[in-house]
């Protein structure tokens, strides 16, 4: 499960596991070696991803450092406010805020309230691990959407596992810096893809898998809500349900 339960400030090393293929993930339009996870560094793709953190913490005297316990991403929509995420970062909690491109306690890129959600009906009724991706709909600040500061990236459905190499960034709960990491994706069933990624601890569910041309074409959760050990991680094969749920967040009225 890689949601975080609780918050947590203490900094872990970043395992780096032998160099596969850089000339691989250079063709797939991956930053490098892959299966190699390295410290985010600040890119036009990085602060597109972003900490969730409860709307109570972030606002308190102790600020936003050490609460962030999920990632989520900006994706293209129509209002120009909208995320995605795993849907067990979303299910049953409280107020929320997104914050992207967060690094250190501080938040470069402003800090969006959660405004609503939308979870797919298989995991509203059931938590079913083949519906584990969501959205959520974020307010404006300033007269401008979060799309319209950082950019958003393409949601797309129905592409062939391990068709391209994908980048996965996120925010494990134990750092206040994002990680990054290229691979190729594997079939884990017909409804699951897996990628070994190593130091994908609790607080990375939610991260987007992005491939070369920009499109997110996984999400991290899903099979064990997104991988039972820190160096294998999971995600919904996007189909039917998850393009109806993108429409449907899409359409609603900002």
């Amino acid at each position: 499960m890689k949601r975080s339960p609780r918050p947590c400030a203490a900094l872990l090393g970043v395992v780096l596991p032998a160099v596969t293929s850089a000339s691989e993930a250079a063709a797939g339009g991956g930053p490098g070696p892959l299966g190699v996870t390295v410290a985010a560094g600040v890119t036009a793709a990085t602060v597109r991803v972003g900490a969730l953190f409860d709307a109570d913490d972030a606002e308190g005297p102790g600020g936003l450092a050490g609460t962030h316990s999920c990632t989520a991403s900006v994706v293209r929509g129509p209002h120009r406010d909208l995320l995605v995420t795993a849907a067990h970062c979303l299910s049953g909690q409280g107020p929320l805020v997104f914050v992207p491109g967060y690094r250190d306690g501080k938040a470069p890129y402003g800090v969006w309230k959660v405004e609503r959600d939308f979870l797919p009906d298989g995991w509203a009724e059931g938590h079913d691990e083949d519906s584990d991706v969501a959205f959520a709909v974020v307010g404006e600040k300033g007269g401008k959407g979060v799309e319209d500061v950082v950019g958003g990236n393409r949601f797309v459905t129905r592409t062939d596992v391990g068709a391209s190499v994908v980048t996965v960034t996120g925010y494990p709960d134990s750092r206040e810096t994002p990680l990054t990491c290229t691979n190729r994706p594997r079939s884990h069933s017909r409804t699951q893809q897996r990628i070994d990624c190593p130091g994908l601890s609790g607080g990375t569910s939610g991260s987007p898998w992005v491939n070369g041309f920009g499109e997110v074409v996984g999400v991290l959760g899903g099979h064990e809500q997104g991988g039972a050990t820190d160096d294998i991680s999971y995600s919904v094969v996007l189909g039917a349900e998850a393009a109806a749920l993108y429409r449907r967040a899409a359409a609603s009225d900002p």
